[in-house]
């Protein structure tokens, strides 16, 4: 199910692809996309691509690609959902033995040629890099063979989807994992700074061995900035058998009243029917009152890392790097997440749920996407 190491998961990974189902992605028109073998697959219909349902900005992408021979795709980054040029609205990383203009693998089609020196349609699994950094993209094939690309036009595209490219021939990928880069702390380890109680908060929240810890409650910890559309990443751990927590998010200021009014990330670990695929508290990862989590990937007394994007009125995360969520809110909006959309950016808040909360917290980690 999940193909990440605990240092791979320790250091920030995700799997854009469960190995199973196309979860997590759209596409595009009526290419036969499918799983086959643990892979995703195409061979037949219109030039198309799949795309990711969120956006992401500067990251390190990896996957492994099979071309049958005379075959042409591509991996498209920064991308638009609905991309007109590949110069405009994306950036196209060609994968092709053979192209008109000269784009051959490892080029970003109509800025930097390149010429890996081998072939690649070969029927044989191939690894792929791609380091998009601010306006530096790196792209390695087969960990030797690279190509650069920086972009000079004062448009840089700087956030978007990413797209799998079926052109013609068939083509599959396989273990596509990300790592979101650029990550600012949002906790010293030290101290709470940039942090504040909410005001009637019946917690207690203190700094031990540089992780936050919440007990008892109801409770509130916020922080003092906002935040509208980011990647979030941060680590939990429960100390008791199906203790209940969350973190709010895009949440309006919390008053004594009205303490977390926001969208919530929920944290409970319990399940039924020893099966994880059944929550019995929404699970770990669900946006708690909108959509459960698929699966409750982790487990009590052990920590679990928590990837959270939102991007406009899409939502999704990632519990140990595997995809639990990916939700739009269509409701209709409004200032309180509870009650409709809230696109605004609003704090993040992490709840002390009841008298029996006993959680630690660490890592927080938090890179907004540009528009």
């Amino acid at each position: 199910m999940n193909h990440l190491s605990q240092e791979q998961i320790d250091e920030g990974l995700i799997n854009l692809f469960d190995n199973e189902t196309l979860f997590g992605w759209h596409k595009q028109n009526n290419v036969n996309w499918s799983v086959v073998d643990e892979a995703i697959t195409a061979d037949s219909g219109p030039i198309g691509l799949l795309l990711t349902n969120l956006p992401f900005a500067d990251f390190e992408l990896t996957l492994e690609f099979r071309m049958e021979p005379g075959c042409n795709s591509g991996v498209f980054i920064r991308c638009a959902d609905d991309p007109k040029s590949p110069v405009e609205d994306c950036y196209e990383i060609n994968l092709a033995d053979e192209h008109p203009e000269g784009y051959l693998s490892g080029s970003v089609v109509g800025h930097s040629k390149f010429d890996p020196g081998i072939k690649l349609a070969d029927n044989a699994w191939h690894k792929l890099s791609i380091l998009a950094n601010g306006s530096s993209i790196e792209i390695t094939i087969d960990e030797t063979h690279k190509n650069r690309f920086d972009e000079t036009r004062d448009n840089i595209l700087q956030s978007g989807l990413i797209g799998l490219q079926k052109n013609s021939g068939e083509v599959a990928f396989r273990n596509i994992q990300l790592k979101p880069l650029q990550m600012d702390s949002l906790f010293t380890g030290e101290d709470l700074s940039g942090w504040r109680e909410v005001p009637g908060s019946q917690s207690v929240i203190d700094v031990v061995k540089q992780e936050i810890h919440v007990v008892s409650g109801p409770g509130f910890l916020e922080t003092i900035e906002t935040f509208d559309d980011f990647v979030l990443q941060f680590q939990a751990k429960t100390n008791a058998a199906e203790l209940n927590s969350g973190l709010f998010f895009r949440a309006m200021t919390g008053t004594e009243e009205n303490p977390s009014n926001g969208y919530e990330v929920q944290i409970h670990n319990g399940f039924k029917d020893d099966d994880r695929n059944q929550p019995n508290n929404a699970g770990t990862g669900a946006i708690f009152r909108r959509i459960d989590a698929r699966r409750v990937v982790s487990s009590d007394l052990e920590w679990c890392t928590i990837t959270l994007v939102a991007s406009g009125p899409h939502i999704a995360t990632w519990v140990d790097g595997y995809p639990v969520v990916s939700w739009e809110d269509t409701r209709e909006p409004d200032e309180n997440p509870r009650k409709g959309k809230r696109l605004n950016a609003g704090h993040l808040s992490l709840q002390g749920h009841d008298p029996t909360t006993d959680l630690y917290f660490k890592n927080f980690r938090i890179s907004n996407l540009p528009e």
